[in-house]
């Protein structure tokens, strides 16, 4: 559809508005629309001033026999999609592994129980997306993942149990983050407004998620080296001294590179992010001496050998991590401006 740009006295320039959308949004003469914007220069008309959303809501069935982690399934889906009302409702009253089940994920995703009967429950976000700042939450994720990090990896050569059970726990904190990123970045992807809101592009979206995912794969990486550390204890195993040092070097360089690439998405360094990719083959022949003197090692209790093999496959992957994303910091580095 075109509408013909026309004169209205010596300096504005006027088009009508298309009599369908008029009649669409009930818009009358007198009311006010909104205007607004976008980077790539085009103007987006509203047919309010408060352009206000209407939440989405929807109901979901659980069968009395479903599992609580399919449930648990269906609510993360619905929520990461922009579900802001969730009701779940049974035939039957839920059973207890059920109910735990939401009360977990619904404390997990920022959500609140409005109503709650033996029967159904009905829960709702209450975050306001449209003042989130993407930029804040993903350093805030990072800060956290990256004091996981290092604190596994001190109390793996110190063998400190409280420190490892302090790291182990919070893994649940940066799912918090995790999940609130990705539905505030899935939104903005379909929504023009929030994304002019937030001041994010499409593009953005996809860099953020990805950078999203591994930092959380960190993390997840940290919590893994610190529940071995936990579980050796536990069995009363200790790993021998000199491979202690060569996974707390490997972890450390690890460490570095994914502080650096975070370092290097914000700042679009592709230097600094070619250098990582390079640094990335010392954490690998760390890792092959490991794995060598791990197999030649007198120690043949097959519970140290899985603990020293997931430890030194977690370190390894959260320089994998930093490898992505210092990938995404050149690829952003030369997107052509919008």
């Amino acid at each position: 559809m075109e509408r013909k740009v026309m004169s209205l006295g010596r300096s504005s320039l006027v088009i009508s508005l298309p009599k369908h959308w008029v009649r669409l949004n009930e818009i009358k003469k007198g009311d006010v629309v909104s205007l607004a914007v976008q980077r790539d220069r085009s103007l987006v008309v509203f047919p309010s001033a408060e352009m206000k959303k209407e939440s989405k809501e929807i109901t979901l069935y659980a069968d009395p026999k479903e599992k609580g982690i399919l449930i648990v399934r269906r609510i993360i889906g619905c929520y990461l999609n922009g579900y802001s009302d969730i009701k779940i409702m049974s035939e039957k009253i839920f059973s207890v592994a059920q109910r735990k089940a939401i009360r977990n994920i619904v404390r997990m995703l920022y959500m609140r129980i409005m109503e709650s009967n033996a029967k159904s429950m009905h829960i709702q976000t209450l975050i306001d997306e449209s003042k989130a700042s993407p930029k804040v939450a993903i350093h805030r994720m990072h800060l956290l993942a990256h004091s996981m990090c290092r604190d596994a990896l001190n109390s793996l050569i110190n063998q400190d149990i409280m420190l490892a059970k302090a790291v182990f726990s919070l893994d649940d904190d940066v799912d918090h983050f995790s999940f609130f990123l990705l539905r505030l970045l899935r939104n903005a992807t379909q929504d023009s407004i929030l994304a002019n809101q937030l001041d994010i592009t499409p593009l953005d979206c996809m860099d953020y998620q990805t950078l999203v995912y591994r930092v959380e794969h960190t993390a997840d990486h940290s919590a893994n080296i610190a529940k071995h550390i936990i579980m050796l204890d536990g069995s009363r195993q200790k790993i021998p001294d000199h491979l202690l040092a060569l996974m707390f070097t490997a972890g450390t360089e690890a460490l570095k590179l994914y502080d650096r690439a975070v370092d290097a998405f914000s700042s679009k360094e592709v230097a600094s992010a070619v250098e990582i990719l390079e640094q990335q083959k010392k954490i690998e022949k760390l890792d092959r001496e490991i794995a060598s003197k791990t197999f030649m090692s007198k120690q043949k209790n097959p519970l140290m050998i899985c603990a020293i093999c997931s430890i030194r496959g977690s370190i390894k992957r959260i320089a994998e991590c930093a490898a992505d994303i210092a990938e995404i910091a050149i690829n952003r580095a030369y997107r052509m401006a919008t």
